[in-house]
C-alpha cells in the first residue's frame, strides 16, 4: 500500500526530502541546548564568570533561532508536500472512478467512494504530514538524546534503557486494541454518508411524507455509532498519557536521587563525576526521550488509522474497469441497426454473480431508422435491456451488435457518441441551460441548440424564462419542473446527432399533447435515427414500427399496436386498463 501511494508524491519529491532534513537539523539544535546549558551553569553561573555567561548565552540564542528557522522551514515543506500528495491521490482516484463501469460503481457504492475521496484521503494526508515531520523528529530526538545522555553518564542513562521496554509494551497493547476500532469507524462513515446522501437527494419526498423525524433518527443512530467507536478508542488511548507520565516521573525521581548523590560525591566537579549542569541536562534529556517515545506512539496510532484508509484508497486505484477497449477497436458505427443475439445478463461480478439472470435468451432485430417501443411491468428488465446497447454493462451470454458489429469490438467512446441515452433519472448539472445542453456536443452552435430544443418541445418554456438559454440551472435541476427537466435531457441527447436514440421512460412527466408533439418531431426531423422508447403508457409507443413486450427478463411478444392488441394478453390488459381509467390517448397520466 505504501509503495502504491508513494508514486503520487510526484512533483513534490524535493519538499518531501527537505522536510526530514530540516526536522533532523531542528532536533540537533534541541539536543545542543541542554549541553550548552550545562556548560553555562558549570563554567559561567557557578564560578560567576560573566564572559562565559555571555559567550554561552549568545551561542544558546543562535542555536535557538537556528532551531526555530529549521522548524519553520520543515513546517512549510511538510505542508506543501502533504497537500500536494493528497491532491495527486484525490485526482488519481477521481479520474479512476470516471473510467468505472456501472458494475464497478455498484461494487463500491456511491457513498463509499465519496468517503474514500474525502475522509480517507484526509487521514492519509495527515499521516503523510506526520511521517515527514514527527516520524523523523521523534526518532532523531530519541537517538541524539540517548547518545548525549550516555556521554554525560552511562550508568545513570541506563535508567532510560530500563524504562523503554515498559513504555513500548504498554503502547503496543493499546494500539493492538485500537486498530480494529478504527476499521469499524471507516465502515460506519460509509453508512453515514449513504444516509446523508439519500436524505438530501430525496429531501422533497422526506418532507412531503413528513418523515423528518424518521430520517433524523437514522442519522442519529449512525452518528452515535461513530461517536461510540471513537469514545471507545479514545478511552483506550487515554491510558497512554498516564503511562508516559509514570515512566517520565519515575526517571526524574531516580535521576534526582542518584544524580544528586553523584554530584555530592564528585564535589560538583564534572571531571571527577557529575556536575549540577550535567544533572540538569540529563533531566532535560529524560523529558526529550520520553516525549519522543510518546510521539512515536502517536505516529503509530495515526499510521494505524492511515493504514485502514490507505487500503481503501488503493482498492479504488487498483480496481480494474469491467469494460475495456479491445486490442484493435472499431472506430466507426455504420448505422443504427441493433441485434440482440441470444442475450443473457446477470447483475454481479465475474464468476461470483448471484441470483438469476435479469435478461434471458433475448433475440431481437431492430433496423436502422426504426422506432421501437418497449413496454413491460416494473422489474421486467426494460432498462437493463437498453443498457446493453451503449455497453453500460457487458452481456454475460450471447452478443449485442450495433451496425452489424459486436459492441465489445467498438472503441467505447465511439460507440457511446453514436448511442444517446436519456435515462430514467433525468440529471441536470449546475450551470446555464446552454452549458447543460452542450454536454451533448461541446462545439454546438446556438442555432443547433435552439433546433433540438424545438424538437424536444423545450424552446417555448426556455424563452419564457427571464434569461432564456442563459438561465441558471441549480444542481440536479431543482428549479425546473419534472417535465421541463425531461425535455431538456431529450434535447441534450439530440444535440449529439446520434445514430441511436434511447428514451428510458423519459416522457412520463410531460402531458399527452407534448408527448405527441415530441414523437411527431422525431418522425419528421430525425427519420434516419433509430429510436427506442421505453414507456409505461401505450399512447407513447402505439405508433412505433414495432412494440416489444418485456415480461420477467424475457421478450413475451413483438409486433405492431394492432397485432399485439389482437393477440397478446399483456398488451391488451395494459391498453384497456389505461383507456378505462382515463390513460392513453384521451387521458393524462
Amino acid at each position: 500500500m505504501i509503495k502504491r501511494l508513494s508514486q503520487y508524491i510526484g512533483e513534490y519529491k524535493k519538499e518531501t526530502i527537505l522536510t526530514p532534513v530540516m526536522v533532523t537539523l531542528e532536533a540537533v539544535m534541541e539536543i545542543l541546548i541542554p549541553l550548552l546549558m550545562a556548560n553555562l551553569i558549570d563554567q559561567g553561573i557557578d564560578p560567576g564568570n560573566m564572559s562565559m555567561i555571555l559567550k554561552y548565552g549568545v551561542i544558546l540564542l543562535c542555536v535557538a533561532f537556528l532551531g526555530l528557522g529549521f522548524g519553520a522551514a520543515a513546517g512549510r515543506f511538510a505542508a506543501v508536500s502533504s497537500s500536494g500528495f493528497a491532491r495527486n491521490v484525490r485526482q488519481a482516484m477521481y479520474y479512476k472512478v470516471q473510467e468505472y463501469s456501472f458494475s464497478n460503481i455498484d461494487h463500491f457504492s456511491t457513498a463509499s467512494i465519496v468517503t474514500r475521496l474525502t475522509t480517507d484521503v484526509s487521514n492519509v494526508q495527515n499521516a503523510f504530514h506526520m511521517l515527514t515531520r514527527i516520524a523523523f523528529r521523534a526518532p532523531a530526538l530519541l537517538i541524539f538524546a540517548l547518545v548525549a545522555s550516555f556521554r554525560i553518564d552511562a550508568q545513570l542513562s541506563m535508567i532510560f534503557v530500563a524504562v523503554l521496554p515498559v513504555l513500548g509494551m504498554g503502547m503496543f497493547l493499546i494500539i493492538r486494541k485500537v486498530y480494529p476500532i478504527f476499521n469499524q469507524v471507516f465502515r460506519n462513515y460509509d453508512k453515514l454518508n449513504n444516509v446523508v446522501q439519500e436524505n438530501l437527494y430525496a429531501i422533497r419526498v422526506v418532507k412531503s411524507y413528513n418523515r423528518q423525524d424518521h430520517e433524523t433518527e437514522k442519522f442519529r443512530n449512525m452518528s452515535g455509532n461513530i461517536y461510540n467507536d471513537f469514545v471507545h478508542a479514545e478511552k483506550l488511548m487515554s491510558f497512554a498519557m498516564p503511562l508516559m507520565q509514570v515512566c517520565m516521573y519515575t526517571c526524574i525521581l531516580l535521576l534526582s536521587w542518584l544524580g544528586a548523590r553523584a554530584v555530592v560525591a564528585s564535589g560538583n566537579n564534572a571531571a571527577l563525576g557529575l556536575s549540577t549542569g550535567e544533572l540538569l541536562s540529563l533531566i532535560t534529556y529524560v523529558m526529550q526521550i520520553l516525549m519522543s517515545l510518546m510521539m512515536v506512539s502517536m505516529i503509530i496510532v495515526q499510521l494505524t488509522m492511515a493504514k485502514a484508509a490507505g487500503d481503501r484508497i488503493v482498492e479504488i486505484l487498483d480496481e480494474e474497469c469491467d469494460l475495456q477497449n479491445p486490442p484493435q477497436p472499431v472506430f466507426e458505427v455504420a448505422d443504427g441497426s441493433v441485434t440482440f443475439d441470444h442475450v443473457s445478463f446477470a447483475y454481479g461480478r465475474g464468476e461470483g454473480r448471484k441470483g438469476r439472470n435479469a435478461l434471458e435468451d433475448i433475440c431481437l432485430e431492430i433496423r436502422s431508422g426504426e422506432t421501437v417501443g418497449i413496454l413491460g411491468g416494473t422489474g421486467s428488465s426494460k432498462s437493463t435491456l437498453v443498457q446493453m446497447i451503449p455497453r453500460l454493462y457487458d452481456v454475460t451470454g450471447g452478443s449485442v451488435r450495433v451496425g452489424g458489429v459486436d459492441v465489445r469490438e467498438y472503441d467505447i467512446e465511439t460507440l457511446r457518441k453514436q448511442v444517446a441515452m436519456v435515462l430514467q433519472k433525468n440529471v441536470l448539472f449546475s450551470g446555464t441551460i446552454k452549458e447543460n445542453l452542450r454536454w451533448g456536443r461541446e462545439d454546438a452552435s446556438e442555432e443547433e441548440i435552439e433546433r433540438v430544443c424545438r424538437l424536444a418541445c423545450a424552446d417555448e418554456f426556455i424563452r419564457q424564462m427571464e434569461d432564456g438559454y442563459d438561465t441558471y440551472i441549480e444542481q440536479g435541476g431543482t428549479n425546473v419542473s419534472g417535465g421541463q427537466r425531461q425535455r431538456l435531457c431529450i434535447a441534450r441527447a439530440l444535440l449529439a446527432h446520434p445514430k441511436i436514440l434511447i428514451l428510458d421512460d423519459s416522457t412520463s412527466a410531460v402531458d399527452m399533447k407534448t408527448d405527441a408533439m415530441i414523437r411527431r418531431a422525431f418522425a419528421e426531423e430525425i427519420p434516419d435515427t433509430t429510436k427506442i422508447i421505453i414507456a409505461q403508457r401505450v399512447a407513447s409507443v402505439q405508433h412505433a414500427d414495432k412494440i416489444v413486450i418485456m415480461d420477467d427478463g424475457h421478450i413475451a411478444a413483438v409486433g405492431t399496436h394492432e397485432e399485439l392488441l389482437a393477440n397478446n394478453n399483456i398488451y391488451q390488459e395494459v391498453y384497456y386498463s389505461q383507456n378505462k381509467t382515463g390513460f392513453g390517448e384521451g387521458g393524462a397520466e
